[in-house]
């Protein structure tokens, strides 16, 4: 057990130093005044006397000011150094935190979409009809103002089917009332019963199954293309894939992971024969124990560059080096090398957590109405390993491309 020492401030030892300097002057000054009895009533009035009460008065003033402004500095630079807010718990996705950014109403970025009438997107819009994905959104009715209405403005329109699932029934939202008890030790029972609602009324109508918060932002249209290299009777799932106590790993709750059909066909049946159980509430954990147990395959979510495409914080985090220390949880939670800087994520990443309403709305801006004049994006992340070959195939693209414009005009 640790000693008890002698009870030193937090701010800082050399204020403590200094206070006691002070403390001990004015001991000096206080030892300096003479102890009088009633015969030297007049001794007191003398000039010597007072000039010692003027000294300490003076004294006292003096160091209860050099002590205020020392305090003023002191607590003005632990300001100024403050950190950034990092989430020290790997699985304390979902909290219901005060959303310091939080909006009033939600916008509508898709109003301008005549804007980009003539990209071509047949490509995305094949995607959306081959690969079908279904999302359900982990909410509650504390959040539906706060957070999850400009989920529903923004990235969870390009679902196939989108859901919000919620402690209880709110027909107006609307979300689906799971029953449940609101609290994050109250996550993997959520989680239980939205996929056994999903499966229960849904399952036909998706091949893939995809679960996210209420402050995640995911980019459908990457996570098309990812899917696409799979089939959903295929026994697998994805997510960022973190490798304490689950041998395969298991995928991070708050950058979503995604199910394939028969992931949640063996997920449902799994607790249905006792194979999986309500474990543990800590939900990503306790879900990538039971893919584990039912011989669900943690897919590699990496693009062709071996980039992370889920990401568990905000693009900031994972962009800026030495942004997150080295003593930081996540350095250790990460399956595959994690990286910092511009490496650290893909080009087609497909989500970003702890995502507050304010910046909700910069993502879908910056992802899908900012535009560079004068470029044609080309990114085909299936070349990207051959850069020779991806090269010679945009000289044969821009030449027809120039060709065909010649021959119009």
């Amino acid at each position: 057990m640790r000693k008890e020492g002698p009870n030193l401030p937090s701010s800082s030892p050399v204020l403590w130093i200094v206070t006691r300097l002070v403390s001990v002057q004015l001991l000096a000054s206080y030892a300096e005044i003479p102890c009088f009895d009633v015969s030297h009533l007049q001794e007191m009035a003398s000039s010597k006397s007072l000039m010692n009460l003027l000294t300490f008065t003076f004294g006292s003033a003096i160091g209860f000011f050099v002590c205020y402004l020392l305090f003023s500095i002191i607590l003005e630079e632990q300001v100024k150094i403050q950190p950034h807010v990092l989430h020290n718990d790997p699985h304390g996705q979902h909290l219901a935190d005060t959303d310091n950014n939080q909006l009033q109403g939600q916008m509508n970025f898709n109003a301008d979409a005549g804007q980009h009438k003539d990209e071509d997107k047949n490509i995305a819009e094949g995607l959306y009809h081959k690969v079908k994905i279904l999302c359900w959104v982990m909410t509650g009715p504390q959040n539906l103002e706060k957070k999850a209405k400009h989920v529903k403005a923004t990235w969870a329109q390009r679902c196939n089917k989108v859901l919000f699932m919620s402690s209880e029934e709110n027909k107006d939202f609307p979300t689906v009332g799971l029953e449940t008890k609101e609290g994050r030790d109250q996550l993997y029972w959520k989680t239980i019963k939205a996929f056994q609602y999903v499966y229960d009324n849904y399952f036909d109508d998706a091949d893939w199954f995809m679960k996210a918060d209420d402050d995640t932002y995911v980019i459908l249209d990457n996570l098309r293309w990812l899917l696409s290299k799979y089939s959903p009777e295929q026994p697998i799932y994805f997510g960022r894939r973190f490798k304490p106590y689950v041998k395969q790993g298991y995928m991070s709750g708050g950058a979503g992971y995604v199910l394939s059909k028969e992931a949640l066909k063996r997920f449902i049946a799994a607790f249905k024969t006792n194979k999986c159980t309500h474990s543990s509430s800590i939900e990503d954990l306790a879900l990538g124990k039971c893919m584990e147990i039912i011989n669900v395959e943690a897919g590699d979510s990496r693009d062709t560059s071996g980039r992370e495409t889920f990401h568990p914080f905000v693009p900031e985090h994972h962009l800026i080096r030495g942004y997150l220390p080295k003593t930081f949880w996540y350095w250790n939670y990460n399956y595959y090398p994690a990286v910092e800087g511009p490496g650290c994520c893909s080009d087609l990443a497909v989500s970003f957590h702890y995502v507050d309403s304010v910046t909700m709305y910069h993502l879908e801006y910056l992802i899908y109405h900012l535009r560079p004049y004068g470029y044609l994006y080309r990114y085909n992340p299936d070349l990207s390993k051959n850069p020779e070959e991806q090269s010679k195939n945009e000289a044969l693209e821009d030449n027809q491309k120039l060709k065909q414009k010649i021959s119009e005009s």
